[in-house]
């Protein structure tokens, strides 16, 4: 699974980088997690307010930090 953090850098997009890491190896999911900080790729995904979140190719999440309970739901399904 191909899991992209989009942010520039803040705490909020660190927060979510940290989570997604947590929650991956908690629940024993094997992923691949890449930060985007430079503002045209961000852009190319259609992401107007950061943290955004891409799964294999998908925004799933833009704007704020997303909940665990989020984050298990992505992982789960895809």
């Amino acid at each position: 699974m191909d899991v992209k953090v989009l942010g520039t850098g803040c705490a909020n997009c660190r927060n979510t980088l940290a989570l997604i890491d947590q929650v991956a190896k908690a629940k024993g999911v094997n992923i691949t997690l890449e930060k985007v900080e430079d503002l045209k790729d961000i852009m190319r995904y259609g992401v107007m307010s950061t943290p955004g979140v891409v799964i294999n190719g998908k925004v799933v999440h833009a704007g704020g930090v997303p909940s665990r309970e989020k984050v298990e739901q992505w992982l789960s399904a895809a």
